[in-house]
């Protein structure tokens, strides 16, 4: 099964959006927009960039967890990866959003 994004608002008005895998776990989620076409910008974004691994920005926490960032072209980060116990599973993580991203499935919930 392809993944797909979800799309929500919160009380405050704010638009976000989360990349599911297939199983319907979360490996990506994006910042707060003021706008739902701001939010749509996003996963544009993410679709257009999730294929290329320049843009990913794998990084270790300080208490040796690891994640990673993905960024656009002009280096925003578009979306953050959940905290991942290893690099090799940040890695599983990566492969799992260029995989996903570029999918145009959007569910707004």
């Amino acid at each position: 099964m392809a993944g797909w994004y979800e799309l929500s608002s919160n009380d405050q008005g704010k638009f976000s959006f989360a990349l599911k895998a297939g199983n319907g776990e979360v490996i990506l989620r994006s910042e707060q927009y003021d706008s739902k076409a701001a939010a749509e910008n996003g996963i544009r974004s993410v679709q257009t960039n999730s294929p290329q691994d320049e843009r990913y920005d794998r990084k270790d926490a300080s208490d040796g967890r690891c994640y990673f960032n993905l960024k656009a072209g002009n280096h925003q980060v578009i979306g953050t990866s959940q905290m991942y116990k290893d690099a090799a599973g940040r890695d599983k993580g990566i492969e799992s959003v260029k995989t996903n991203g570029p999918g145009t499935t959007v569910k707004t919930v």
